[in-house]
């Protein structure tokens, strides 16, 4: 599992493992706790979690009771959605910190450009204000990147032109099938690094027919198919599992996924979050 030693460096020279173990949706308390400490324990050392997940009591403790030492494990968390001012984005922070029992986040982000339970709406100003408490925590040595998530073009330029320090970071909903062409090559242009979350697409990508068939031809599984495909499109996926057998198949992916074959996954179109039918 070399990959999982693999590092991408970020715009202000800050090492990121490459493949991350995602937590969304493990329930706090033994699920995540047991969860987090079977991935450490196989060679993961990038954890994400956020603090609308929930569990991030669980995941410090889990990091903590690994005996692997705090540098060695890249910890994300992210600010609650719906967190849109500078004072209480302080208070968010302070209060991951002493969840997670760290004095130092590797990565936090904005988790979302809105309120999820108000998808659309324009927190322009808000963003500003909440980012500005990610650069203090940054200038302050408490987290050692910072960054945003689920943002678009539009998004990222008001944080541009009105906060300082340009995001290290954009973690979207990327895999097979869905175009995020514009985002990406937008943050290409400011040196901002995808994170690619649900990279199996939810799981429904699992099940798709040309995956599967790409998969039989390679000896793989359709998870590693995905993974990889992300990996060599530069950007870190953050796979999730609670099954130990699974942790240890999505980091078996130093294999090479050759270019028609990268090309023709590039064919397949759609979200399958939304699909009916995925064949």
């Amino acid at each position: 599992m070399s990959i999982l030693k693999e590092t991408y460096t970020l715009s202000n020279g800050v090492n990121m493992p490459k493949i991350g173990f995602g937590t969304w949706q493990i329930k706090d308390g033994e699920d995540a706790y047991n969860a987090v400490l079977t991935a450490l324990k196989n060679g993961y050392r990038h954890i994400d979690t956020a603090q609308g997940y929930g569990n991030e009591k669980s995941v410090g403790r889990a990091v903590k009771d690994s005996g692997i030492p705090r540098e060695e494990v890249f910890i994300t968390s992210k600010l609650e959605s719906h967190i849109k001012n500078y004072d209480e984005a302080n208070e968010a922070f302070e209060k991951t910190l002493r969840d997670l029992g760290t004095t130092y986040v590797d990565l936090f982000i904005i988790h979302a450009p809105w309120p999820w339970h108000d998808m659309g709406k324009d927190c322009a100003e808000g963003n500003v204000s909440a980012y500005r408490a990610l650069e203090l925590a940054y200038n302050n040595k408490q987290a050692r990147a910072i960054g945003v998530s689920n943002f678009e073009p539009v998004h990222i330029q008001n944080i541009l032109d009105h906060n300082t320090i340009v995001p290290h970071v954009n973690q979207i909903g990327y895999f097979i099938g869905i175009d995020q062409s514009e985002t990406i090559d937008f943050c290409n242009q400011h040196n901002i690094f995808i994170e690619a979350y649900s990279p199996l697409g939810i799981g429904y990508l699992l099940e798709n027919k040309a995956i599967q068939a790409m998969a039989l031809k390679y000896g793989k599984s359709s998870a590693q198919i995905c993974i990889r495909y992300l990996l060599q499109k530069g950007v870190a996926p953050l796979p999730k599992s609670t099954h130990e057998s699974r942790m240890i198949e999505n980091a078996h992916v130093d294999f090479i996924i050759k270019s028609e074959d990268m090309t023709f996954l590039d064919t397949i179109k759609g979200d399958p979050r939304r699909w009916d039918n995925i064949d």
